[in-house]
């Protein structure tokens, strides 16, 4: 099986532009995104516990991997929200599926996004990790617009192994994510 294009290029163009760039002695010390993990809050499932099989099936259709429901840790009165309650639907992508993943959402999902100008670049954490707010599911051609009944987001975490927001940064952009053209 062919290695997904975004790791191709990683393998190929990023790593030695990097390791020029930040002076590494290694390619090991090169940093790499090791997991996307995406993260979908359903704060209406307390009412409807229909929504987290929906949310279930929009994240495995968009991602091609089986998600799961999160559960509430505590519980909150002004919420009707008691403890181990599903709350929410996450997925864990590593390896090839990460690759693929990350190739559709930058060439075909965010393109999508209305007015689109853009990821803005305060989405890192200071430890170089990068996480991203998408406001509707439907920019992703998996989901049918004639099947969705509510409009809704979700959080997509980029973990790597760089130790600071620049080099996550650059990595990025060099991986072909399309931040808006701003200056820190």
């Amino acid at each position: 099986m062919a290695n997904p294009r975004v790791k191709d290029k990683y393998l190929n163009e990023v790593v030695p532009a990097m390791k020029d760039k930040f002076n590494y002695k290694s390619v090991m010390q090169v940093p790499k995104v090791t997991k996307i993990v995406i993260n979908k809050g359903i704060g209406a499932a307390v009412a409807d516990k229909k929504l987290i099989d929906q949310g279930v099936e929009e994240i495995s259709a968009i991602t091609g991997q089986k998600a799961v429901a999160t559960y509430s840790k505590k519980a909150i009165s002004n919420f009707k929200l008691r403890e181990n309650m599903p709350i929410g639907v996450k997925v864990t992508l590593r390896g090839n599926r990460m690759y693929e993943f990350m190739d559709r959402l930058m060439a075909i999902a965010l393109p999508r996004v209305r007015d689109f100008k853009g990821i803005s670049d305060k989405g890192f954490d200071g430890r170089g990790n990068y996480t991203l707010g998408v406001k509707e599911q439907i920019i992703f051609p998996e989901i049918s617009i004639d099947k969705v009944n509510r409009i809704s987001g979700m959080d997509i975490t980029f973990v790597t192994t760089a130790d600071s927001d620049e080099e996550s940064l650059e990595l990025l952009k060099s991986l072909g994510m399309p931040f808006a053209n701003q200056k820190r």
